[in-house]
């Protein structure tokens, strides 16, 4: 296939592309490094193409696609499985190869190195290829799982996987300084603004898919600390510690290594939480992870190549690096920031150690996982210092000096506290954090206006002190109870007065509605069908305000559904005192392997006879089907199977739809106060970077536009 032919050429130009740097044939190199992208960005069209085209002579386009699936569902089907969302990663890191060599600034030893990579994860897409050949032909495929049916996860894993992709150029950045002589300070300007951008991406991934799970998954979180959750929050705490060590090292020189191991670990990281995502290890322990494969031990591979290269190269030339003191005095800056790395490496290391524990634990015996308290009990005390530092930190400068002392700050920070006892945050870790967290809001517009700090710094630290407040008071002060909501009957909860008003059916049959009134004011609250009526994926109701949300989740329960087997020929008692009697069977062929097959059913109460032609569309991949009114309108019946021979059939008996909508309905309901605070901080702490990112030109010393 034309797919696997353009990957092969990625391999081979990649390669070509590595060999002619290393014998300083540049502009043969440059060639050989755009007709990799060209191959890359050529193979990700053709799935496209195949995808947009319902071509279901490919495996992957029946995995995950379906004639009717919406166009921006097909797009992000490119992504929806392992194979395609290698070769989004692959298409994104050629891409940036070619801007690499464009930009001329990295050395022909560091392009071979990032071609080599480009190599490897072309590798990784040949092993898992999204253009394998179906092993029968089918006429329609099985679709996206509904949940990811959303426009935030149709943009949630590109930008993650740019992020992904983006940090491979900090390490290569690193490792070509190493190698290099003389081992000058020159790799830390670039090195900054691509990891920068990086940074900016990954986060920007994390954040909207925590603000999908809040909108989407009904749990009333936006961050459950899963395993494949945390696989990408490490590499972008990590990226945040090597961001701040390269600001350290353009002041200190002896921090040049420190930026080397953060650069290494960062870029290894996202490999390996790749290799637990991918490798089926956490499939027990993640809504996440994909099923097993064999790529996990290529991906394992990969991991301990570029982790034992980096840190081999570190090792040989550490003794070659320039000395000196990483700071001068405590009173300094640079203290401040390293001491709030180390705070964060020790965040990392909770954080790994826990995603990790399905891994430690399967190869010791059992695989288990930790209680998702275990990262709060563990990061809370640590987060405490880390935000008090990150306040004081941006008021000192460089070397050594006074502390800024204005006194406005520490009296807005008290403001923090407050709020934390007024969501009814008790403990003093939660209010100590609340207080500092405002503290370095604060700091930072304080550092700003002395220009101690950059304006992309000073937003970002922004939007990160008022994240830290807000996990305070979404996290503590959230309420959550469970209610039984009769339509038209108001209730108050939690200071709301809630009336359930009842379903709506969608017109096209794919969806429904949960519609609630919050204080005079309608929400609804979504449950997507799937084509056979039942439901497949919910989505709350959510009462947004400026000082928090209301969260209610509905948990409909069956609603007196009930199932029954038909003979034909023989009549049968059902739960609600009406016989049936299945009398034949009739076929209606539909085109694309698809056939109509409708029953003739005869129904009676006693009194009164009715004839039903409840109906299912059968494919190769399952029937679907819709329940049809029966009895003028008095319940529903729908055809779920048909036996081999033919001689038995099974119906699902169903309230009518007037009967259902009013039907009481439990819900889950909750506060979260300051919600709003932690949306704004995500966007600022993206927009600081991105800020940051574009003044990183900038050359001077002292932390123009640092974050």
């Amino acid at each position: 296939m034309i797919g696997t032919v353009l990957l092969v050429s990625t391999l081979l130009f990649a390669f070509a592309a590595a060999f002619c740097d290393t014998q300083g044939k540049t502009r043969q190199a440059a060639v050989a490094a755009y007709l990799a992208g060209i191959a890359a960005i050529g193979a990700a069209a053709t799935l496209f193409v195949a995808i947009l085209g319902d071509d279901f002579s490919v495996a992957y386009v029946i995995s995950y696609s379906s004639i009717d699936l919406p166009l921006l569902y097909k797009f992000s089907a490119f992504w929806a499985g392992q194979q395609g969302s290698f070769l989004l990663w692959l298409a994104i890191h050629a891409c940036v190869g070619i801007l690499l060599v464009r930009s001329g600034r990295m050395t022909a030893a560091g392009r071979s190195i990032y071609h080599l990579l480009t190599a490897m994860l072309t590798v990784l897409v040949l092993i898992k290829s999204p253009f394998v050949p179906a092993d029968v032909i089918v006429f329609d495929g099985h679709g996206m799982n509904p949940l990811l049916q959303d426009p935030w996860m149709a943009v949630h894993p590109p930008i993650i996987f740019a992020g992904y992709a983006l940090l491979a150029v900090p390490f290569v950045y690193s490792i070509e300084s190493m190698i290099k002589t003389p081992m000058d300070g020159d790799f830390l300007i670039p090195m900054r603004r691509w990891t920068l951008i990086a940074w900016a991406f990954l986060g920007a991934g994390i954040f909207i898919g925590g603000y999908w799970a809040y909108k989407v998954l009904g749990w009333g979180g936006y961050w459950g600390w899963d395993p494949v959750e945390n696989s990408s929050l490490v590499p972008w705490l990590l990226a945040c510690v090597l961001l701040h060590l390269i600001s350290v090292a353009r002041e200190r020189c002896g921090a040049f290594y420190l930026v080397h191991i953060a650069a290494i670990f960062s870029y290894a990281f996202v490999l390996y939480g790749t290799f637990l995502t991918r490798s089926g290890i956490l499939g027990d322990f993640s809504v996440h992870s994909f099923a097993g494969s064999e790529i996990g031990l290529y991906i394992a591979l990969a991991n301990a190549v570029v982790l034992l290269f980096g840190l081999g190269i570190l090792t040989v030339r550490i003794e070659r690096l320039p000395k000196g003191a990483v700071y001068e005095q405590h009173r300094s800056r640079d203290f401040f920031v390293l001491l709030g790395m180390l705070l964060i490496v020790f965040i990392v290391a909770i954080v790994f150690f826990g995603m990790s524990m399905p891994l430690i634990s399967g190869l010791l015996g059992e695989s288990a996982a930790v209680d998702t308290s275990y990262y709060v009990r563990t990061s809370l005390p640590i987060a405490v210092p880390l935000v008090l530092l990150m306040a004081l930190g941006v008021l000192l400068p460089y070397g050594s000096g006074c502390i800024a002392r204005p006194v406005w700050i520490f009296v807005i920070s008290v403001g923090g506290g407050i709020l934390a006892g007024l969501v009814g945050a008790t403990d003093i870790l939660s209010v100590l954090l609340s207080t500092f967290a405002l503290l370095a809001v604060a700091a930072a517009i304080e550092a700003f206006r002395r220009q101690q700090i950059g304006l992309g710094g000073m937003v970002a630290h922004v939007g990160a002190g008022l994240a830290f407040l807000a996990f305070i008071l979404s996290g503590t002060g959230s309420q959550t109870t469970t209610v039984i909501l009769i339509p038209d009957e108001p209730q108050e909860v939690y200071g709301h007065t809630i009336i359930y008003r009842g379903q709506m059916f969608a017109e096209s049959g794919n969806e429904k509605s949960y519609r609630y009134e919050v204080d005079g004011v309608l929400y609804e609250a979504v449950t997507k069908l799937r084509a056979n009526g039942e439901d497949a994926a919910r989505e709350p109701a959510i009462a947004r305000s400026i000082v928090g949300d209301l969260y209610i989740a509905p948990s409909p329960t069956s609603g007196g559904r009930a199932e029954l087997i038909l003979h034909r020929g023989k009549t049968v008692m059902g739960i609600n005192d009406y016989a049936y009697r299945y009398e034949s069977l009739a076929f209606e062929p539909q085109g694309s392997g698809k056939t109509l097959v409708t029953a003739q059913i005869a129904l009676t109460d006693g009194e009164e006879v009715d004839d039903a032609a409840p109906t299912i569309l059968a494919t190769e991949t399952g029937g679907t089907s819709q329940p049809i009114e029966v009895m003028n309108g008095k319940f529903r019946i729908r055809l779920t199977g048909v036996s081999a021979d033919e001689r038995d059939i099974r119906i699902e008996i169903l309230p009518s739809e007037a009967e259902e909508a009013s039907l009481p309905v439990p819900a889950s309901v909750s506060t979260k106060p300051g919600i709003s605070i932690l949306w704004l901080a995500c966007v600022l702490v993206t927009v600081g970077g991105l800020l940051a990112a574009a003044q990183a030109e900038n050359r001077g010393k002292g932390g123009g536009s640092e974050v």
